[in-house]
């Protein structure tokens, strides 16, 4: 135990006379350490989260596109269908044999670039997310009626929503509003608890409420230029933008409140239930789940050969293995680019020690004339590559979580995936243990240069 303690003092004094390349050393493993850690984390993390963003649905059935098109816009908002499923169509494959549920989806409007979704109350009885888990409210309950939001919890804490708060509905995806629903304001009676999928930043309406919020854009001013023109006297002047349209909201506020004190009605939480469907002529998809598998692939079959409208049906744990198939080849070079990088630092490593070793000569024959053996000079040469790929590893792992803790927000409000900030995983370790064991490899060949330097060439002078 003493000798491997003088070891370790004698590396560590040993590294610290060359601070300035060790510590340049040191860094780089460090950098490709923890950009070998990110990648891998980040890969596993967006495969969970896809995966678990929707869990017991059999069929999603749209419009006749792309499977993975269907998949992305209908589950994660990402991109959108340029075609909907007609509300006849929708009716007709609902009441077949073997379907046990199915949940309408309209997708389109938006609230400060937080997604939109027009749906019955069968999104809060048979939506499951994870390992078949239901959606649970964090606060207050699901919409009764058309004038009712329910809300994501990501919205409504990025937001600062709260239950009874009236909110007013944009016509048109993402951060480009094309018409606010200023007629037709909503009240928040829900907030979701946290999913970890796009359900977060989700504003939940019932369908009616997108038919009627449709329909009344259609008798909206007509824009010239920047400015609308009114058309006749019921219509109201629309200039809106993102900063006006937080005021705006803060103007429903104070008119809630108003109303109040003057006992005026307005939607709260002990509102009287209504119609959540109306006559809504078209839909953007709906999921489906079946009493038996057999029913599933019989009715897949069906709809894609639907005769009224083209249709597609997809089954979403296969299309979603076939969206990870097709970024395959994306992970591997993303992996052998991140092994690269390591290979490189390592090398580094070892170019820095072989430079110095020529300096190093007398140092060892000083060791040497003090009664160091030869394999004491290798043990400790050795010793200093391992301890300074120990040490760039244990520098990128802190890295490594500085970055998990920094990137996780962008990551989940952009993409919608959540980075889990947790234990080194057994693969994450054994990547770790394969870099020490390079970094141990790479510290072979100048320790085995060292101990064959004699005495006499490391006292004797060259010139």
């Amino acid at each position: 135990m003493g000798y491997e303690m003088t070891l370790l003092k004698l590396a560590i004094k040993s590294s610290l006379n060359r601070k300035a390349s060790v510590l340049l050393t040191l860094c780089t493993i460090a950098i490709s350490v923890m950009l070998l850690l990110s990648i891998e984390r980040v890969r596993q993390d967006a495969k969970s989260s896809f995966s678990n963003t929707i869990s017991g649905t059999d069929l999603i059935v749209g419009a006749r596109t792309g499977d993975i098109q269907l998949l992305l816009s209908s589950v994660f908002r990402i991109g959108h269908t340029n075609n909907a499923v007609s509300w006849q169509s929708y009716l007709d494959i609902k009441d077949r044999k073997g379907v046990a549920w199915t949940i309408p989806i309209s997708l389109g409007d938006s609230h400060k670039g937080h997604a939109v979704l027009g749906t019955d109350d069968a999104y809060f009885t048979h939506y499951r997310y994870g390992k078949k888990q239901h959606l649970a409210f964090q606060q207050g309950r699901a919409f009764h009626n058309g004038q009712e939001v329910v809300l994501g919890s990501d919205v409504a804490s990025k937001l600062h929503y709260h239950i009874g708060q009236q909110i007013v509905i944009s016509h048109g995806m993402g951060n480009t509003s094309f018409h606010h629903h200023d007629d037709n304001p909503m009240t928040i009676v829900g907030i979701l608890a946290p999913t970890g999928t796009p359900v977060d930043k989700t504003l939940h309406i019932p369908l009616i409420a997108v038919d009627e919020m449709h329909q009344q854009s259609h008798k909206q001013p007509i824009l010239i230029g920047n400015k609308p023109q009114k058309t006749n006297d019921h219509d109201h002047d629309h200039d809106h933008d993102h900063d006006h349209d937080h005021d705006h909201d803060h103007d429903h506020d104070q008119h809630d409140t108003h109303h109040d004190e003057h006992g005026h009605q307005q939607f709260t939480l002990d509102s009287q239930p209504g119609d959540l469907i109306g006559a809504p002529k078209q839909i953007t998809a709906f999921l489906m789940g079946f009493d038996s598998p057999l029913y599933t692939l019989q009715v897949r079959r069906n709809i894609n050969m639907y005769k009224a409208e083209p249709l597609l049906a997809i089954m979403p744990g296969i299309t979603l293995r076939e969206l990870w198939e097709m970024l395959d080849i994306v992970e591997k070079i993303l992996l052998l680019f991140s092994i690269v990088v390591v290979l490189v630092s390592l090398l580094g490593m070892l170019t820095t020690l072989l430079a110095t070793l020529s300096q190093r000569r007398r140092e060892l024959a000083i060791l040497r004339s003090v009664g160091a053996r030869p394999i004491h000079i290798f043990a400790l040469m050795s010793s200093e590559a391992i301890l300074i790929t120990f040490m760039g590893c244990l520098a990128g792992c802190m890295l490594f979580y500085g970055l998990l803790i920094t990137a996780n927000p962008l990551l989940q409000s952009q993409f919608g995936i959540s980075l889990t900030i947790d234990w080194l995983s057994n693969y994450e370790l054994m990547l770790l243990g394969a870099i020490m064991a390079a970094g141990t490899l790479m510290g072979l060949l100048p320790a085995a240069r060292a101990y064959f330097y004699s005495l006499a060439d490391g006292m004797s002078i060259k010139i």
